[in-house]
């Protein structure tokens, strides 16, 4: 009986790289690079707004200039605070941010006079500012607005010469300057010292 020897004979595949899987994975590797981006982006947006300090209104605290990362939950979870650094939109002209220090809360009374601020009654002791006032004044904090001021008091353009700022018109909370990098850090706010009655 003759045996014979058989062989297998297998196909070899092509080794080399599929050229049209490789487009479509390198193609499918950029939109999620871009779709992760849109995300990200719109979350950041979402949560905090970056502006642009122009103007001597806020010295000492900040220079013009300086860019500053602006929280806009801060509000939706709590409560302004008196010596919260705030942006908002400027009520006579909303397409227009401004940056300030909270000096009123809702249903407060701000007097000035003598270069002194008094809020219901007790004198406000501040180490931020630039100057006082040499203005004077007297308003009542509506339940629904905040009573801001520059820390450069005397070249400052804020609720002294316009009002109070309705909270709906607040953007939010000044939480971090990001440049110049030698400005970079965490925005301090003070507690703002009432003396006593």
């Amino acid at each position: 009986m003759e045996e014979f020897e058989s062989e297998d004979i297998f196909e070899t595949e092509d080794q080399s790289p599929k050229t049209g899987s490789g487009v479509f994975r390198f193609l499918v590797d950029i939109l999620e690079t871009v779709l992760l981006s849109v995300i990200l982006f719109l979350g950041i947006n979402a949560t905090t707004a970056r502006v642009r300090v122009d103007g001597q209104s806020m010295i000492p605290t900040f220079d013009s200039g300086e860019f500053i990362i602006v929280s806009k939950l801060s509000y939706k979870f709590g409560e302004p605070e008196l010596g919260d650094v705030v942006v908002f939109h400027l009520p006579r002209d909303p397409d227009q941010d401004y940056i300030k220090r909270v000096i009123g809360l809702p249903g407060d009374e701000v007097i000035i006079q003598d270069g002194v601020i008094f809020v219901n009654g007790q004198e406000l002791s501040e180490a931020y500012v630039n100057a006082s006032p040499t203005y004077s004044g007297r308003w009542e904090v509506p339940e629904d607005a905040l009573f801001v001021l520059g820390d450069n008091r005397n070249n400052s353009s804020d609720s002294h010469s316009w009002g109070p700022v309705p909270m709906e018109y607040i953007v939010g909370k000044a939480v971090f300057v990001y440049w110049p990098i030698t400005s970079m850090g965490v925005i301090d706010h003070p507690s703002v010292a009432l003396a006593a009655p």
